[in-house]
């Protein structure tokens, strides 16, 4: 081990390391502070107004315990924490200031080396950018997921039990008091989502990224082994240290391919994408939306979880967990980048069998052949838009429809419902003004409720174009981040009702029909240039001028690469 960067703060005789010593001393043993013993911040998202990260202080404790087992110095750091239900007007519109001001605390603060406690959907994304861009040893802990929820009888998954039995009342096939006693039915326990949604997606993320202990991700908020787990991290957070392994030694070009690969196998979230795209900004990895389709679009759907499958979390930590899903891939996974450990990935994947195949499938057996997210471009999407083929339906992945366009997410629930609505089940939904710019913050509205009087004639699910997000929750034929945005100049700006509309994923197509001198012809309406689209101050404002575009993460510009861990000036 070479000189630690905490001994910049506390060594020497002179007036400075006097101040920063004496004022850390509190308790700590006299060679807390020698230079020998590395000083481990755990930053730490636990918050009450995060209710799926609420037991991290829990985890954080035996994080501790194991850096004090290794010979380090833990520190607990709290920082910023979104949680996912509760933060309005959405939690992306605090994705990259949460990382900035973590950037800032993990470069501004003594620290050699971090843990990063994250589980609901931003929480693990930021604390990964921002340790990127400081570059110091780093290594993840999800907070996993809760215990499998159960509804009269059957599984219900968070988040996807909401949208599935919220459309049964619209729908008139269940009753209000049912939906209504359902909730306790579905959140159970600590932890974050048990479906396959961005909260599990992304703590599987880290693990293909090599950014967790291998077999971590997934483990269940209220199993012991994740405590046991959380101790290793700690005592392995010691180890990178020591050995000078950094997130940029982690995180290569090739982690990013065996992410895709993951991110398919197991059918995750399609917030995965914005959030591996600004990563890969901060580490100077030139990752693009094309990646996505071309490394993942022929990976086969072996994950049987919700929203596109039955099964849960729990059930999938059971079957055999992400190694057992990736040891059926081995083959289609990048073998040279290492793991936090020192390891490659794919040297954990011998002899994990699958204990549940109706959980996990055999790659023989695939629940679909090809279920990468699939990326489609068009006169409506020039910059690119997505789609989740495994949570969609068949039948409407070559359609053609004309639009119902909507300007707001106000003036859809305003309309949704109305009887005279001219929509049919062949319609196409248009959602806009929900992207980066103008929302702001690019919110999780795009899986919009069908129509009431679609719901009573038995459809379950029509085609949906937006440039906001989706839950990863959520399911159905979604197209969703379009690039540009229509509050950025995107063709979705133009679009007007009865506008011919052809979806082809097939191809890879999303075309709006109308001939290109009438669309020169047409003007977006003010409301999506000159409505939401602005602020008079605050973060609001910084990131309505600078943010990105989903093609590209929606990082912000400024904070697109790294900046390192080098502080120039002492404080005194």
């Amino acid at each position: 081990m070479t000189g630690l960067r905490s001994d910049e703060w506390y060594g020497g005789d002179d007036r400075d390391g006097y101040i920063h010593r004496a004022w850390m001393r509190r308790g700590f043993p006299d060679d807390a502070f020698d230079g020998r013993r590395p000083q481990i911040a755990i930053a730490n998202t636990a918050s009450d107004l995060t209710p799926c990260n609420m037991h991290l202080d829990e985890v954080a404790r035996s994080v501790k315990e194991g850096v004090y087992e290794a010979g380090g110095i833990p520190l607990n750091l709290p920082v910023v924490s979104l949680g996912e239900t509760l933060v309005r007007p959405t939690a992306m519109l605090w994705r990259n200031m949460a990382a900035m001001a973590m950037e800032e605390m993990f470069r501004a603060n003594p620290i050699d080396g971090l843990v990063l406690l994250g589980g609901c959907d931003k929480t693990i994304p930021a604390l990964l950018m921002a340790a990127a861009s400081v570059g110091i040893p780093a290594v993840v802990v999800p907070g996993g997921p809760m215990m499998n929820g159960m509804f009269r009888g059957k599984r219900m998954g968070c988040g996807t039990g909401v949208w599935q039995l919220s459309e049964e009342v619209r729908a008139g096939t269940l009753s209000k008091e049912a939906f209504l006693a359902s909730d306790r039915s579905m959140i159970r326990s600590k932890g974050h989502c048990n479906t396959m949604g961005t909260a599990s997606t992304m703590a599987i993320m880290a693990e293909a990224l090599g950014m967790t202990i291998p077999g971590v991700a997934g483990t269940p908020a209220p199993d012991a082994r994740l405590l046991e787990a959380s101790q290793a991290t700690g005592r392995l957070a010691v180890q990178l240290v020591k050995e000078g392994r950094t997130i940029a030694d982690v995180i290569t070009r090739g982690s990013f391919t065996n992410a895709i690969v993951a991110l398919a196998a197991c059918g995750g979230s399609t917030n995965a994408v914005v959030h591996l795209l600004a990563i890969a900004g901060r580490l100077g990895i030139d990752l693009t939306l094309d990646d996505f389709d071309r490394i993942g679009a022929e990976v086969p759907l072996l994950v049987n979880l919700q929203p596109a499958g039955e099964y849960l979390m729990e059930d999938l930590f059971n079957a055999g967990g992400l190694l057992a899903v990736l040891a059926e891939v081995r083959d289609l996974l990048d073998p040279t980048p290492i793991t936090v450990t020192g390891l490659p990935l794919t040297d954990y994947l011998d002899d994990k069998p699958i204990w549940n195949p109706e959980v996990i499938a055999p790659r023989a057996e695939p629940l679909i052949e090809g279920a990468g997210i699939a990326v489609l471009r068009g006169n409506l999407a020039p910059r690119g838009a997505i789609i989740k083929p495994a949570a969609a339906s068949p039948h409407l992945l070559r359609h053609r429809g004309e639009a119902i366009v909507f300007d707001s997410i106000e003036d859809f629930h305003a309309r949704v419902d109305d009887p005279d609505l001219p929509v049919t089940p062949d319609s196409v939904l248009i959602l806009r003004g929900c992207g980066p710019r103008g929302y702001p913050g690019m919110p999780e509205v795009a899986n919009l409720p069908l129509p009431q009087k679609i719901l009573k004639e038995g459809v379950r699910d029509m085609v949906r174009i937006c440039d906001g997000r989706m839950s990863g929750t959520a399911y159905g034929t979604v197209v969703l981040h379009v690039s540009p945005e229509a509050a950025a100049g995107g063709t979705l700006a133009l679009v007007q009702d009865g506008d011919p509309i052809v979806l082809d994923v097939p191809n890879r197509t999303i075309t709006l029909d109308v001939p290109e001198e009438e669309l020169a012809r047409r003007t977006p309406p003010p409301a999506l240039v000159e409505g939401f689209a602005s602020a008079e101050r605050g973060w609001q404002k910084l990131y309505i001028e600078h943010v990105q575009q989903a093609d590209t993460g929606a990082d912000l510009d400024f904070l697109v690469g790294a900046s390192g861990s080098a502080v120039a000036r002492e404080s005194h």
